[in-house]
């Protein structure tokens, strides 16, 4: 449009000052290039366009110096919003006043108090700019999608149906949560406890898609909704519109408030955590290897261990007194409920029927020495082994090893090694090291008190007598293993000298 007008500046003034076959060319040449009606062009051309009178606006009420006054106060009221210093002016303007910041004129002082919080926006939009290092406010963490999903509290389940999940991630970084990384998808059922664990490559969206997926079909019950915190993975364009489609109420916890999904909290550490550690896990590898692990934990754990649940909560002054069921599977709580079809019934009757314990446990067992291999290295670069296929011997001796007393329970973790050298912390007592030393040496039964009370009379108060004391016990302990050595030593000689073995003297003494 810009161009047009600027073509029809340029060509209007030849227009009309030309002859009237010269102003056909001229005609032509604006339809070209303008693309107007030809009629529309000889009446912009022809006609000269009315100046159109800038329309006249309201005289502004706070000037200048009302803006320089109120960025005084912003600054004085240690930059608090609008709103909050709409309210702190009255307080704040006598003492600036007092103080010779602002003029005192009563004009002044009066528009002052009567500004409104949204016209400090505008006069202090710039300043707060300014005061950013030009960067604006981003948005806040709560994305459209985000505000469009309810929140769902811990007391507001009551007690829920058999379907509603509560889900959440179990990170698998390792001291460092840089790059990408296995993480673990748990998933629990609130009325009944059951669990499933689903292994994912890395943290996006159509992998969580997916992982939800495989959870549905893992779970005996249909699903009816989740229940995920605020993390972007979950709450986005496509995962949650993916729930809706597929009829699952969707809802989402309180930001950082991690007891909105106690349920899934603590299986991260029975489970997740008690089965793989916390090492860092990469790659396909040890995706296939965590499948293999919750593949024969999720029978041990749905179907073999019990459980307590949390029936009921109340507070007492300071106490909270809480009442639990008493401890049963999450089976044995699903086949209670009356709210389950009877394919569903049947389904996990021939699953504890079917189910092995020591088998379970065996799996269970071994599967995380396959992740031992592969923990801070690149999955690629760990061979895997199949736990299923040994042979009844070897079975056999896992079995009798896992049943022992002193069965070690292997895990991923590393032992800590320090890297770095202990510190040495400087102390006041260090130069006198070497005269307590003598004085322990002369005399073993001196006490700690008695070496501080030497030590202030000959060079003043220097710490307090605890110190001393942990020094002391610290120099007789090194005096005493001293002396110990050196008897093992004469010991040693002793008896090297009774088996006819030459014996070392010191220069200047005689063998005996």
């Amino acid at each position: 449009m810009a161009s047009r007008t600027e073509v029809l500046c340029a060509v209007e003034g030849r227009y009309r000052a030309a002859a009237r076959a010269e102003r056909g060319k001229i005609l032509d040449e604006f339809v070209a290039l303008t693309g107007y009606h030809r009629k529309h062009a000889i009446r912009l051309l022809a006609h000269k366009p009315p100046v159109s009178k800038q329309r006249r606006g309201r005289r502004p009420t706070y000037g200048p110096e009302v803006r320089t006054a109120l960025l005084a106060l912003w600054n004085l009221s240690d930059r608090l919003c609008s709103k909050r210093l709409k309210e702190m002016i009255p307080l704040l303007l006598p003492a600036a006043v007092r103080h010779d910041v602002i003029d005192s004129s009563e004009e002044l002082l009066t528009l002052l108090l009567t500004v409104s919080a949204a016209t400090m926006d505008r006069l202090l939009s710039e300043a707060r700019l300014a005061a950013s290092s030009g960067r604006r406010r981003r948005a806040g963490m709560s994305s459209s999608i985000r505000r469009d999903v309810p929140i769902r509290t811990f007391n507001d389940w009551g007690n829920p149906q058999a379907g509603f999940i509560e889900a959440d991630f179990v990170v698998h970084g390792g001291t460092s949560v840089a790059g990408s990384f296995v993480q673990t998808l748990v998933l629990t059922d609130i009325a009944t406890g059951w669990t499933e664990c689903v292994p994912v490559v890395t943290r996006s969206a159509p992998l969580v898609i997916e992982a939800l997926r495989t959870a549905m079909e893992l779970f005996p019950f249909p699903l009816k909704g989740f229940d995920f915190d605020n993390d972007g993975s979950f709450m986005n364009d496509q995962v949650v519109p993916w729930c809706r489609e597929n009829r699952l109420i969707v809802t989402r916890s309180r930001a950082y408030k991690k007891n909105d999904q106690a349920w899934v909290e603590q299986k991260n550490g029975a489970i997740v955590r008690r089965l793989v550690g916390y090492g860092r896990l990469e790659g396909l590898g040890a995706v296939r290897a965590l499948n293999r692990l919750y593949a024969a934990s999720r029978r041990q754990v749905n179907l073999c261990q019990p459980s307590f649940k949390l029936m009921a909560k109340w507070r007492i002054g300071a106490k909270v007194r809480k009442t639990w069921d008493r401890p049963r599977t999450p089976a044995e709580r699903l086949l209670e409920r009356t709210d389950i079809s009877p394919s569903v019934r049947e389904r996990v009757i021939a699953w504890q029927a079917a189910a092995d314990p020591v088998e379970l446990m065996r799996l269970v067992r071994q599967a995380p020495g396959d992740l031992g291999r592969r923990i801070d290295r690149r999955g690629q670069h760990a061979a895997s082994r199949d736990f299923s296929a040994q042979s009844p011997e070897a079975t056999a001796s896992t079995v009798k090893v896992i049943a022992g007393a002193d069965a070690p329970e292997e895990l991923h973790r590393r032992p800590y090694r320090r890297k770095k050298p202990v510190p040495v912390r400087l102390s006041r007592l260090d130069p006198f090291i070497g005269e307590i030393r003598v004085w322990l040496s002369m005399n073993p039964a001196l006490t700690g008190l008695a070496i501080h009370e030497r030590l202030a009379s000959q060079h003043g108060p220097l710490v307090s007598s605890r110190t001393v004391q942990r020094l002391v016990r610290h120099v007789r302990t090194e005096l005493l293993q001293s002396e110990i050595a050196a008897a093992s030593q004469n010991l040693n000689d002793v008896a090297g000298s009774d088996r006819g073995e030459r014996a070392v003297y010191p220069p200047g003494r005689p063998p005996a």
